[in-house]
């Protein structure tokens, strides 16, 4: 006989809060795991039957997807603002992980999307980029600041170099420094 059983994951960055229920929704197993590949797969490959799991959006769900997807039958990662049974009562993450089981057996889960890998890349690409694009934007700001701070003119895009050699800051620091030493040394001389 085929047995199947409801896994229900609450996925912390140390450990994880696991909750087993058989096919009448009766709790077969608890414990805590560590969060490591080969530990949570261990665990997978220790449970006969048809295994469906779920877990809630976070941190470690994209790794824990590409993980958990081959080896179980169904995965669903839900949206935790859309799980109002967790947030009733006593808050554990052992309490939480047996919630997520118990939605999951009653098919009470909603899932988000979770695509292959060639899209979560191209989306993490993309979101690097635009993090990278807004970090620059930020420093080239504060670049700017300095120079206007000590005189400099920089306007818009221009290179922040090339302002500073068309200021004229550079030469006239430069004559500054010139004088400064040729009044020392006139003023040594007897």
């Amino acid at each position: 006989m085929d047995s199947v059983k409801y896994i229900g994951m609450d996925v912390h960055k140390e450990a994880i809060a696991i909750a087993v229920l058989n096919s009448s929704g009766k709790l077969v197993m608890e414990c805590v795991i560590e969060t490591k590949a080969i530990t949570i797969l261990d665990f997978l490959k220790g449970l006969r039957g048809s295994r469906h799991v779920t877990f809630e959006e976070g941190t470690w769900a994209a790794w824990l997807y590409d993980l958990i997807k081959p080896h179980v039958t169904e995965l669903i990662v839900c949206d935790p603002r859309r799980n109002a049974l967790l947030k009733e009562g006593t808050k554990s993450d052992r309490i939480d992980a047996r919630k997520l089981a118990e939605l999951l057996h009653s098919n009470m889960l909603r899932s988000v999307y979770h695509g292959e890998h060639g899209v979560r890349k191209l989306k993490e690409l993309a979101r690097s980029y635009l993090a990278i694009s807004k970090d620059l934007g930020r420093v080239m700001s504060r670049v700017k600041a300095i120079y206007r701070s000590w005189g400099i003119p920089v306007w818009g895009s221009r290179s922040t170099h090339h302002a500073i050699a068309q200021s004229g800051w550079a030469r006239s620091r430069k004559r500054a420094c010139v004088g400064e030493r040729s009044s020392t040394t006139s003023s040594s001389m007897p």
